[in-house]
């Protein structure tokens, strides 16, 4: 899951920087990043990502999976070392260093069980949840520059959230004719869509540095908490402080590395627009 979601990190930052930019929550953004087949392998990345993310809270509290989504930027930028050639820092190793001590930090102290269940009011919450985001996202999209990307990229880290929220009980469901029934999934899909919209807009805007680290810890956060309260999300006894230790340092790893990462995908976007690949008028994302 977690080098899935890197490649798709990488490959849709790309697509999105190619796209018009858009100021208006049209979900036709989502229609015109299709047409590039860079965006396309990346969205099919994210599926596969998806599929294995569902399938690991069947089993594994939220706070493990959400922080292993956050660490596939540690892939995207040990990929643009090897495919992109971007320069490797000390400071860029000693992150990736922290970001998978954290992740095993996790591993060692997550203790699998089932999902509770969510319940009636857990369903209504996830549903006005999903209107509240929508809605400000409305809003949000007139921002521009670095505050647009961090309300856009908070707002779909939100939404990502409460999919994760809706998938942890969802996958327990063994028959496959409670599956299609249950409307957790069609929660689950249309906070999974409406993200996607959110995080696509979020990349268009001044900042992809400020857009992925709002979403990561937007993504991670409100879907931990909710875990260990509601969704019967465990610990090992004794090493709440190893969950603890492991989730700030993930999440403090993954914001540092997306610093390092922004300015050398400006740099390459930059490069496609003077040799032509790039229409003039393509946002590069200059640094704010």
């Amino acid at each position: 899951m977690i080098v899935a979601y890197g490649i798709a990190n990488l490959l849709q930052s790309f697509a999105a920087a190619r796209t018009t930019l858009h100021h208006t929550f049209d979900p036709g953004l989502l229609l015109r990043l299709a047409s590039h087949r860079t965006y396309l392998i990346g969205l099919g990345c994210q599926v596969a990502g998806f599929v294995l993310a569902f399938l690991a809270r069947r089993d594994l509290p939220l706070f493990l999976v959400q922080a292993s989504v956050a660490a596939g930027l540690g892939v995207t930028a040990i990929l643009g070392v090897l495919v992109l050639k971007w320069r490797l820092p000390t400071a860029e190793v000693a992150l990736l260093v922290l970001l998978f001590a954290g992740i095993a930090g996790l591993v060692l102290s997550a203790q699998p069980a089932q999902s509770g269940p969510l319940g009636t009011a857990g369903l209504v919450a996830l549903a006005v949840a999903l209107a509240v985001i929508a809605v400000v996202g409305f809003f949000a999209v007139r921002l521009h520059g670095a505050p647009g990307s961090v309300a856009l990229g908070s707002l779909a880290g939100l939404a990502f959230s409460a999919a994760a929220v809706a998938a942890r009980p969802l996958a327990a469901v063994t028959s496959v004719e409670g599956f299609v029934r249950d409307p957790l999934l069609y929660l689950l899909v249309a906070h999974s869509v409406v993200g996607q919209l959110l995080l696509g807009l979020a990349m268009q805007r001044g900042s992809t540095t400020a857009a992925v680290a709002a979403m990561d810890a937007a993504g991670a956060v409100p879907a931990a908490i909710v875990g260990l309260l509601l969704l019967n999300d465990k610990i090992w006894p004794g090493r709440e402080w190893l969950a603890a230790l492991g989730f700030l340092t993930t999440l403090a790893a993954v914001i540092g590395l997306t610093r390092y990462a922004e300015p050398q995908h400006h740099h390459e976007v930059v490069q496609e627009r003077d040799r032509g690949i790039l229409p003039a008028g393509a946002p590069a994302h200059p640094r704010r």
